[in-house]
This record gives structure tokens, C-alpha cells and sequence, in this order.
């Protein structure tokens, strides 16, 4: 998913967007490893060592990884779990409804 979610950094810089990650690998320096070599430029935080069971997911009930939450500009989850073509319209939808016209492409990924 770096791909995409990068894709989406890069395209909507000037648009009130943010991407936001949670990881909860054990080992928050090989996390930090893995962000330098996969060029994740997005804010993610560490949920701790234990899994679903950290602090971060606890809150927001996290089950399982990934989940994907949208959020709406006033904070409140609008979309759930969606990925790729499905993340790209949700995202259009939601800065259409702030008057923000986008066309989100991607391609790299256009030969897949």
C-alpha cells in the first residue's frame, strides 16, 4: 500500500489532507528502518509491542491490521476499510464536499 499512499501524499500536498500511520511491529527501530527505505514521508506513530493491544488501537478499536479509517474534516469516520480505487474516491468525495475539486491518479500503477 506504500505506493498508493505516497501517491496520495505527494498528489493532495496543497489540499487539506493527512495521511496518518499506526504500526505496531515490536520493534519500533526496525519500523523506523523500514520508513527510510519505503520513503514513508506521512506521520505514523508506534502503538507499542503488543499488537492490537496498544494504546493507539484500544482507542479507536482496532482489531486487526491494516485498518483503514477516513476521516472527514470534522474528525468523525466516514469511510472504513478502504483500499486503492475505493480510498481515491472517498478522499474526492470528502474535499469535494470542502469545495475542493480533485482528480486523483496513479500511474504507476497503470500497467497493473
Amino acid at each position: 500500500m506504500y505506493p498508493h499512499e505516497r501517491s496520495l501524499v505527494k498528489q493532495l500536498s496543497d489540499k487539506p489532507f493527512s495521511l496518518i500511520g499506526v504500526n505496531s511491529d515490536p520493534n519500533v527501530n526496525e519500523i523506523r528502518a523500514v520508513a527510510r527505505t519505503k520513503n514513508i514521508s506521512w506521520r505514523s506513530f508506534w502503538n507499542g509491542p503488543a499488537g492490537t493491544g496498544g494504546a493507539i488501537s484500544k482507542a479507536w478499536h482496532v482489531r486487526g491490521w491494516p485498518t483503514i479509517y477516513v476521516l472527514d474534516h470534522q474528525g468523525v469516520i466516514r469511510y472504513k476499510n478502504v483500499r486503492g480505487a475505493a480510498m481515491d474516491e472517498a478522499v474526492t468525495a470528502l474535499l469535494a464536499e470542502m469545495g475542493h475539486e480533485v482528480k486523483i491518479t496513479h500511474p504507476e500503477h497503470a500497467a497493473e
